[in-house]
């Protein structure tokens, strides 16, 4: 059963996270966890925090916590693949992902970090077959549209790149802007077709 003062607290600590006063958001987590340490959310919500405070440490054991008490819960396991990423821990990432995957195959989210962690790994051809399977079912997700397109590059498949980038710019211009950023794209500056897209 859910508690109302506990749902007030909660809100006031996500409406503080939401306006960036993370620090501020965590104390009132934390008063719900001096009550009941097994609150999942404030748990969840706390690990997001302070990984956003790059406290990655102490956002894992939240998230640790959290997962003792429901092992698949899918945005806690989501929360730590992210905190792992940031991290660097592709490897632990990866096997959260792929556990995640077992359980939802068509799980997104998880997919999404898988492609991008594969990329990380320079597993470009892997990577592919992740975002694949995502534009399957989201065949205009830009963001995907776009990390499809630097792993080709990274293939040396410079038409099938510059396809998908031309298609990712047509969801929003932005992609023009993170291409011409991308290290992925260096390879391809003097190529007339890709300063034409992102001109």
């Amino acid at each position: 059963m859910t508690d109302p003062k506990t749902n007030s607290i909660l809100d006031e600590g996500n409406r503080l996270f939401l306006q960036g006063k993370l620090k501020d958001a965590i104390t009132y987590y934390d008063k719900i966890l001096d009550d009941n340490p097994h609150h999942i959310s404030s748990l969840n919500n706390k690990g997001y925090a302070l990984s956003k405070l790059k406290d990655f440490d102490n956002a894992i054991k939240c998230y640790d916590m959290a997962l003792q008490i429901s092992p698949d819960d899918l945005s806690v396991l989501v929360n730590k693949i992210s905190c792992f990423r940031k991290q660097g821990n592709f490897t632990d990432a990866l096997l959260l992902c792929d556990k995640i995957l077992e359980m939802n195959p068509k799980y997104n989210i998880a997919l999404y970090h898988k492609e991008r962690i594969l990329f990380s790994l320079g597993r470009y051809e892997q990577s592919v077959l992740c975002c694949d399977r995502i534009l399957s079912d989201y065949p205009d997700n830009g963001d995907v549209l776009f990390d499809k397109s630097c792993s080709c590059v990274m293939l040396s498949k410079s038409d099938e790149a510059l396809d998908l980038l031309e298609h990712a710019i047509s969801q929003g211009v932005q992609y023009k802007v993170k291409a011409k950023k991308s290290k992925s794209f260096e390879g391809l500056s003097n190529n007339s077709r890709f300063q034409k897209l992102v001109s």
